[in-house]
């Protein structure tokens, strides 16, 4: 079974060495706090030209909700633009209505915008009101792949979903479970509920190699980086099934 591993990025240190520990594939973000928003024009360009791994910049304008104004979705189309003339290979969108429905119409668009990129449905897919429903309506749009963690926290918990997401599914689209996906269960998830990609933040946290921190501002400028040994066991867990 040829396993495919995605990881996220919050900054180009972490893209590198992502590769190098042997992803296959970086959805690109800002903001962890905020759960990932759209990275910047200078931070995709910077990691289109370090990355040859193909690279999916999630494309989210604000944190919070998946319910978005006109002003947003004019921010979303725009950046959806910059990423393919930058050259990625993928984008990651997620819209849905006021009442917890795919956006259809709108996810459209943003799909015939991308093309020839790929497009993601990233875990607005986890507040779905209908499920079964939902996985349709992404499958008509044009998605690739739907990320998600199964309608729970983690993908550990929504194990039993995901299967039932991925039988449903009967090959017309890519279930990738993601959240709390680490080395010490990805082969658990993998057998449960029969998934090949998978996607994890394997982060760390790194400390500031400052030698010098102002003593009265209490703040401890730490960063979210990527823990490559992770990654690594990530990997050859899947390599063990």
């Amino acid at each position: 079974m040829q396993y495919i591993l995605e990881t996220i990025a919050f900054n180009i240190d972490s893209c590198i060495k992502a590769q190098n520990a042997g992803v296959h594939r970086i959805e690109l973000c800002d903001n962890p706090g905020e759960g990932g928003t759209t990275a910047s024009y200078g931070f995709i360009k910077a990691a289109r030209e370090q990355l040859q791994i193909d690279l999916y910049p999630i494309i989210r304008p604000r944190g919070g909700d998946f319910l978005y104004s006109s002003y947003d979705f004019e921010i979303i189309k725009a950046d959806i633009k910059v990423c393919k003339e930058l050259g990625c290979n993928g984008v990651v969108i997620g819209m849905l209505t006021e009442n917890a429905n795919i956006d259809k119409i709108r996810c459209s668009i943003l799909v015939n915008i991308a093309y020839p990129m790929s497009v993601t449905f990233h875990r607005a897919f986890d507040r779905v009101a209908q499920p079964e429903k939902a996985l349709e309506d992404v499958i008509e749009i044009g998605c690739e792949r739907i990320l998600t963690s199964g309608f729970y926290p983690t993908a550990l918990e929504g194990a039993s979903n995901l299967k039932t997401l991925i039988t449903q599914a009967n090959n017309r689209i890519i279930i990738m479970p993601g959240s709390g996906v680490r080395a010490s269960n990805i082969a658990t998830i993998a057998v449960n509920t029969g998934a090949v990609e998978f996607h994890s933040s394997a982060r760390n946290i790194q400390s500031t190699n400052m030698k010098f921190t102002a003593p009265f501002m209490n703040e401890n400028l730490q960063t979210v980086s990527t823990d490559t040994e992770e990654i690594q066991n990530m990997l050859l867990a899947l390599q063990n099934i």
